[in-house]
């Protein structure tokens, strides 16, 4: 298949799910499989991390003027009664924390689960289950925090430690399990969701960084990285394409996911959740070659 076709695909499939609560991580990784991607290349290990880069800027430039204010406040917040403690800045920067400790020391773990198709099944179709309870549940009780200036510090340590679960169990999703922590802690789901958008921005910046050191720059000892990056004209191109796909595709998707989740909520992407973990276990080994 012709390689700018692949990573036009492949950039639409970052740009459209890494911020749905349905994990880009397993729809990458289907899509790979699909396309006979070699996955122990380090150009196609380098590529993948590089067009999540080109999602993070597009969540960073819809962000810009609402991270700019928070900023501009800091640290009293726009109604002059935060401390350094629960401003909106801080409470990102401390939940980014108490998610990127735990999964550090959870590494080994986090790498061998990356390839299983039944831990990321599994975690697609419970994460799609209590999502939909969750968000059933709380349209019969109201909210107490209906902005992100109003959260407080246990309720930002408790979603960085649930957004800790994506990335110990691929297919769980960053976007899924903080909104759906956020909503336990009494949370809108339109703040659970802005929250989720501020604090994926350090995590995926940290995470694609470290995955590009790690991986790429310096591959271990395991065999898991075919050599070293050769680049030519036609690797840069595909890059750039991927790269400028996956940017324009996730500025559409979230600003549209923030109106959907106000209007309609998040019932839908549960239930695609679990359409999409019944079909991997059941039809995931003879199509996709997984384990």
């Amino acid at each position: 298949m012709n390689s700018y076709f692949v990573s036009v695909l492949l950039g639409i499939v970052e740009g459209l799910t890494e911020f749905l609560p349905v994990s880009s991580t397993a729809h990458l990784r289907i899509a790979e499989a699909l396309l006979n991607i070699d996955l122990t290349d380090a150009y196609w290990k380098m590529y993948t991390i590089v067009i999540q880069l080109g999602a993070i800027l597009a969540l960073c430039l819809l962000f810009m003027g609402r991270i700019v204010e928070f900023i501009r406040t800091f640290p009293r917040g726009e109604n002059g009664d935060r401390t350094i403690w629960n401003h909106p800045i801080s409470l990102t920067l401390i939940a980014f924390v108490f998610t990127s400790i735990p999964a550090l020391l959870l590494k080994k773990m986090i790498s061998k689960n990356l390839e299983s198709l039944r831990v990321m099944a599994l975690a697609l179709l419970i994460g799609g289950i209590v999502m939909w309870i969750i968000d059933v549940w709380t349209v019969r009780h109201e909210a107490g925090v209906t902005d992100v200036e109003e959260m407080r510090l246990w309720q930002a340590i408790w979603i960085g430690l649930c957004q800790t679960l994506s990335a110990i169990f691929p297919g769980t999703s960053r976007s899924m399990s903080t909104i759906a922590a956020g909503q336990i802690a009494g949370l809108t789901r339109a703040t659970a969701l802005e929250f989720s958008f501020l604090v994926s921005i350090p995590t995926m910046i940290a995470a694609t960084g470290y995955d590009l050191y790690k991986d790429v720059l310096h591959p271990d000892r395991t065999g898991m990285v075919s050599g070293p990056i050769v680049m030519s004209t036609e690797r840069w191109i595909v890059l750039v394409i991927g790269f400028v796909v996956s940017f324009i595709v996730a500025l559409g998707v979230v600003e549209w996911f923030l109106q959907w989740v106000r209007r309609h909520g998040l019932v839908i992407f549960a239930a695609y959740r679990i359409l999409l973990a019944i079909l991997l276990l059941t039809l995931g080994r003879k199509f996709l070659g997984l384990e």
